[in-house]
C-alpha cells in the first residue's frame, strides 16, 4: 500500500514534466526528423504547383555536400577553440580573485560582472556592432588616434569580434557559478593548507580548482553545446557594413537561410538534425573524457 502511494505521488509530481518535455522537446524533434525526409518539387517546368514528395536522406546528403554548410562547422571549430578556453580560464580566474578578495568588494564586483548577462543577446550584439562601426564608434576612433587600425568586420576580425561579444555576455554568468562552488568548499581545508605553509597560488591551483572540478565540467559541457548554437551574434554582425559574416556563416544560420529565405524546410530540418547530432556527440566526448580524467585523479 505504501509503495503504491509512493508510485502514485511520483507519477503526479513527474507527470507535468514529462508532458511538457514531450510537447516542447520530443514532438518538435520528431517533426523535424519527419520534415527532413521530404522535399518540395515543382511540376510543369516550374509553372505548375509544388508538391511534397518523399526524398529519404537526400536532404542530408545535400546539406553535407554543400560547401557552405561544411565551412560553417569549420567556423564553429575555430570559435570553440578560441572562445571556450578564454571563457573557462577567465571566469575561473575572476571567481578565484573574488573568493580571496575583501568582503566589501565582493558583491559590487559580482553585480558589475554579472550585469552584461542581464542584457538580451540581440541587444548586446547591436551595442557591439555600434562599437565596431567606423565613423560611429568612440572605441574605433580612440584606436585610430592611437595608431591602431583594426577592422572588426573583416574576414580576420569577424571571429574575434564575435568571441568578444560572447565573452562579454557569458563571462560574469559562469564566474558566478564558479564563485558559488568555491564558497561551498569547507574552509577548514583551506585553513589547514595555510597552516602547512601553502601560499595563495598553491591553494588556488592545488586545492580550490580540483574541489570545484564538477562545476568546471558542467560549465564546459554547457558552453560546448551553446557554442554549437551560435546564431544571434553573427546574424546581427552580418548586417554590419562590409561585414565578412555571410548568411550561412554558421550551421544555424545556414538552416535559418534555407528555411526563411529559400523556403527549403526539408534542407533546414536536415541541417538542424545534423547539428543536433554533432552537439550530442561532442557532449558525450566531453563527459566521457572528463569522467576518465576524474577517475585517474
Amino acid at each position: 500500500m505504501k509503495r503504491a502511494r509512493t508510485t502514485r505521488a511520483a507519477a503526479i509530481l513527474l507527470g507535468p514534466f514529462f508532458v511538457l518535455f514531450t510537447v516542447a522537446m520530443l514532438l518538435p524533434i520528431g517533426y523535424a526528423v519527419w520534415l527532413s525526409l521530404f522535399t518540395e518539387k515543382q511540376s510543369g517546368l516550374g509553372f505548375g504547383g509544388t508538391e511534397t514528395v518523399f526524398s529519404g536522406l537526400d536532404n542530408y546528403t545535400a546539406a553535407l555536400g554543400d560547401r557552405a554548410f561544411r565551412e560553417g562547422f569549420g567556423v564553429l571549430l575555430g570559435y570553440c577553440l578560441f572562445y571556450i578556453p578564454l571563457l573557462l580560464v577567465g571566469a575561473l580566474a575572476l571567481a578565484l580573485l573574488l573568493d580571496s578578495a575583501l568582503a566589501r568588494a565582493r558583491r559590487f564586483f559580482q553585480l558589475a560582472l554579472f550585469l552584461p548577462h542581464a542584457v538580451p543577446g540581440i541587444i548586446a550584439a547591436l551595442i557591439w556592432v555600434y562599437l565596431y562601426t567606423p565613423q560611429l564608434s568612440p572605441v574605433v576612433s580612440a584606436m585610430e588616434s592611437g595608431g591602431i587600425g583594426f577592422d572588426f568586420f573583416s574576414p580576420e576580425g569577424a571571429l574575434p569580434s564575435i568571441v568578444n561579444i560572447a565573452l562579454w555576455e557569458w563571462l560574469g554568468y559562469n564566474m558566478v557559478i564558479f564563485y558559488a562552488a568555491l564558497q561551498a568548499i569547507d574552509r577548514s581545508v583551506l585553513e589547514a593548507a595555510t597552516v602547512d605553509g601553502a601560499g595563495a597560488w598553491r591553494i588556488a591551483l592545488s586545492i580550490k580548482v580540483p574541489l570545484i572540478r564538477s562545476s568546471v565540467v558542467m560549465v564546459a559541457l554547457f558552453t560546448v553545446i551553446g557554442s554549437l548554437q551560435l546564431f544571434t551574434e553573427p546574424l546581427i554582425l552580418n548586417k554590419g557594413t562590409g561585414s565578412a559574416v555571410s548568411s550561412t556563416w554558421t550551421p544555424n544560420m545556414y538552416a535559418y537561410t534555407a528555411a526563411f529565405e529559400r523556403n527549403d524546410y526539408g534542407l533546414a530540418a536536415a541541417a538542424s538534425i545534423l547539428l543536433a547530432l554533432t552537439a550530442a556527440l561532442l557532449s558525450f566526448v566531453v563527459t566521457r573524457f572528463t569522467g576518465r580524467k576524474g577517475k585517474k585523479a
